[in-house]
């Protein structure tokens, strides 16, 4: 069998990346959010119903605040903050997915110079049941759209209906991305993260015990308010702004990196 060249290899999984994102329809999701934070019956609504439908179930699947991104680690990469107390039990799948996908774009398109790839934190204390089309259709977005961007997944406290997800997924993962998941306690959470993050204890969020409280930012759906005229209530674009802010001054203090 003919051995393949790095080059070679390197541009056909561009090209699987580039039509998935044109079959998954990657492209229109932000302006199908923007839609959904505005008037429903605003022109560009009225000229894409289609688009408007869309993006309010996309912010629906946002507005639970259950990902986000906030904060980077001490090399720079965006650290994508999950908590499974927020997803819902039986979500809209394609919404969900689309949303997660969506999120991945920001925070990639909002990394530091030189990085690739991006630090997933989740808190999976109380984790929905498992839904095994969420979860395969999640796998497969992370394996054909994000190839090599995730460093680490860090789960934390490892509870009896992680290890039943992990038991349906691992099957199916490829070698390279079982390495980059970690189940740990809670105590030893709290020092991996305190070594991960940017600014190390001053990071850890309140719901993992620590001192840095996310709720300022992305409060349980019930307390937020609309963010424009339409149905979005999680803080997209400030979460944007913050994101972009940190990466700024981190590429400040770190000029030769």
């Amino acid at each position: 069998m003919t051995k393949r060249r790095p080059l070679e290899y390197s541009m056909e999984k561009l090209n699987a990346v580039m039509k998935w994102r044109e079959a998954s329809g990657v492209t229109e999701l932000l302006e199908n959010v923007k839609l959904a934070n505005g008037k429903s019956d605003s022109p560009e609504a009225l000229k894409n119903p289609e688009g408007l439908a869309k993006g309010k179930a996309l912010v629906a699947a946002m507005n639970c605040g259950g990902c986000y991104w906030h904060g980077l680690t001490k090399d720079g990469k965006p650290v994508l903050w999950v908590r499974t107390n927020r997803l819902p039990w039986y979500p809209d799948v394609d919404a969900l997915i689309k949303s997660l996908i969506l999120l991945a774009d920001t925070g990639i398109g909002c990394m530091s110079k030189g990085t690739t790839d991006f630090v997933v934190i989740a808190e999976t204390s109380s984790p929905p049941p498992p839904h095994p089309t969420f979860l395969v259709s999640l796998l497969n977005s992370l394996i054909k759209g994000f190839p090599d961007r995730l460093r680490c997944l860090v789960s934390a406290p490892t509870s009896s209906i992680m290890q039943v997800v992990m038991n349906l997924l691992l099957p199916l993962m490829p070698s390279r991305l079982k390495n980059k998941f970690f189940f740990i306690g809670a105590e030893d959470a709290m020092l991996k993260m305190d070594e991960l993050l940017l600014n190390g204890e001053a990071d850890i969020p309140v719901f993992f015990g620590g001192k840095c409280d996310h709720d300022v930012y992305y409060p349980d759906e019930y307390y937020c308010p609309n963010r424009g005229e339409g149905t979005l209530k999680f803080d997209f674009f400030g979460m944007l702004e913050r994101l972009e802010k940190v990466t700024a001054e981190y590429d400040a203090a770190h000029p030769s990196e």
